[in-house]
């Protein structure tokens, strides 16, 4: 059985903070990655985090497109309008290898810097690393901001 999404504001919040905890994980194996010298294992294992990571955050929320289909027909509407208001890309989409590249190359990280980076002893590692981390916090604590708005805003209509 797929979870629904959260009752309460209480819930949210829950969900919110155990989101938000998932995410600071998986930046610190991004930053991990970051510091193998194989070209390429950083850039492959932030998309596998990203193709695991934020359906699993759309499932927290009650907001992966099999759940929305699975509501009744007031309640959909009211999350695909707060889709809509929201303007998430990620939020109640299957979510891509394409779709993890974009946001990816959207939040600014330079894919070929960063593996250039590495390669400069001790500053350019901690700037890969620095870099890696970022990124995915970036990504993943937006992508729960939206979805707690989304499923917030749905909750209170």
């Amino acid at each position: 059985m797929k979870p629904l999404p959260p009752p309460s504001i209480a819930d949210l919040d829950r969900t919110r903070a155990s989101c938000k905890a998932m995410v600071r994980r998986r930046a610190a194996t991004s930053g991990g990655m970051a510091l193998i010298p194989i070209p390429g294992v950083d850039i492959a294992g932030d998309v596998g985090m990203l193709l695991e990571m934020i359906p699993a955050i759309n499932r927290k929320f009650g907001l992966t497109p099999e759940q929305i289909e699975e509501l009744d027909p007031r309640h959909k509407l009211l999350v695909y309008a707060m889709l809509k208001k929201v303007g998430s890309d990620l939020a109640g989409r299957a979510i891509t290898r394409q779709l993890a590249v974009a946001a990816l190359k959207k939040v600014g990280v330079r894919l070929s810097a960063r593996q250039v980076l590495k390669y400069v002893p001790f500053a350019g590692q901690a700037a890969a690393v620095a870099l890696s981390v970022t990124a995915m916090l970036y990504l993943g604590n937006s992508h729960v901001d939206a979805c707690y708005e989304i499923a917030r805003g749905a909750l209170k209509k």
